[in-house]
């Protein structure tokens, strides 16, 4: 069995891309296994739905990698979306038994879309630097990692995809391309809060950036991210 980690930010198609490994009838999907035990570490973040979410998941590290990380699945492989700020803080070995993917996103975009829905977010919220981190660590302990740039699978789903899924060692699927609008399975109770857009598409697309100016006051996090992204992108995949 393949078990596929995504390590990504936030707001930054990795739901589009669970959906995507999740069309396949080979690959089962799991939405953010470590977001209560994030939010349990954490008592003074604020996140939509915050309750709902501890509520849904075990906040236990150990019993997140016994039943959900390394349990037994139905299907061939398995794809789990991970956000990169949810595993601070914590012994990052398991990693070296899965497939992992960092996926990126330019941070201009990032933040902007992120601080839509959280005011003032921080460095942590928007998990490049962590991103970083983890890449240090997989590059130091000899680790299999893939980085891609949401961008470029914006760009060419198909040609990153195949590379992708070659890299992982699986076939490509044609299935990975498309799926149904609307709500799925897998989706996390936090879905509501966060995933309308994703809902609304049926595949990868490039959606018209906001027109609204990038406010000032967020403009040190801007810079402090790009660092952290470009140091990531030097390790991206290009076709």
């Amino acid at each position: 069995m393949k078990r596929i980690h995504l390590i990504s930010g936030p707001r930054n198609v990795s739901t589009a891309l669970m959906y995507s490994f999740g069309n396949r009838e080979d690959c089962s999907s799991v939405d953010e296994p470590f977001y209560a035990y994030y939010l349990n570490k954490h008592p003074d973040i604020y996140h939509p739905g915050r309750e709902e979410v501890l509520a849904s998941q075990s906040k236990q590290l150990k019993e997140v990698l016994d039943k959900v990380i390394f349990a037994n699945y139905a299907t061939e492989n398995v794809f789990f979306k991970s956000m990169a700020h949810h595993m601070d803080d914590t012994d990052w070995e398991f990693m070296k038994d899965l497939e992992n993917i960092l996926l990126i996103r330019k941070p201009k975009e990032l933040i902007a879309s992120f601080a839509r829905v959280i005011e003032n977010p921080t460095i942590l919220d928007i998990a490049l630097k962590l991103e970083y981190e983890i890449l240090q660590y997989m590059v130091e302990n000899d680790m299999n990692f893939t980085v891609l740039d949401s961008a470029d699978i914006l760009e060419d789903p198909e040609a990153y995809l195949s590379a992708t899924c070659a890299r992982i060692g699986i076939p490509f699927s044609e299935s990975m391309l498309s799926w149904e609008a609307g709500e799925r399975i897998e989706d996390g109770v936090w879905a509501k809060y966060w995933y309308a857009n994703v809902h609304r598409s049926t595949g990868f697309a490039n959606k018209k950036l906001s027109e609204h100016p990038f406010p000032d006051k967020l403009i040190p996090l801007l810079e402090e991210a790009q660092y952290y992204y470009d140091r990531i992108s030097e390790h991206k995949l290009t076709l």
